[in-house]
């Protein structure tokens, strides 16, 4: 076994391990920590692919601005232990699988559509220039980018919804 084989297994199972201490923590601010290793994480992974500027954009945007939001929020709202699901709301168990497998979907898509598909995309992104990223972004890629779009307002409308107070009188 290769000494880059055993590097690759132990940032994949770090990798895993946060994104699952993610959705599991019960803790908010956990849950923000997670985040922020997976994150770090997966700047690990492009610096191995030898794109060094998705690196250094994964690190400055996500690891270095949003996780920091997100625990600015925690910290200013307070971070109570995140309660087991209502039981007046039996649709969003189902809207969460039905998003998942549409997300699932579109990973095989994207995945399928490389494969078999576009010869010469690594060669115009391997340089690492911004330019042919983005090129390679929004033009072959765009479904997935999209997906990640709606998956983020999603997110956003949740934590909305989570955040907000409820009524006086109201239960």
């Amino acid at each position: 076994m290769s000494a880059s084989l055993v590097f690759f297994i132990v940032v994949a199972a770090v990798s895993l391990t946060s994104a699952l201490g993610v959705v599991t923590s019960r803790w908010p601010i956990h849950s923000a920590l997670f985040m922020l290793v997976n994150f770090i994480t997966l700047a690990v992974f492009y610096v191995t692919l030898g794109a060094q500027f998705l690196a250094a954009a994964q690190v400055i945007i996500y690891a270095g601005g949003i996780v920091i939001l997100i625990l600015f929020v925690v910290m200013l709202i307070g971070s109570e232990k995140i309660g087991g699901p209502s039981g007046h709301r039996l649709w969003t168990p189902y809207a969460g699988v039905a998003l998942g497998v549409l997300m699932l979907a579109t990973m095989i898509y994207t995945f399928a559509s490389s494969l078999f598909g576009a010869p010469g995309t690594a060669d115009a992104i391997e340089a690492g220039h911004p330019k042919a990223v983005g090129m390679t972004l929004f033009t072959q890629y765009i479904l997935p980018i999209e997906m990640a779009a709606v998956l983020l307002l999603v997110a956003l409308i949740g934590a909305l919804l989570l955040a907000r107070q409820p009524k006086a009188g109201a239960q």
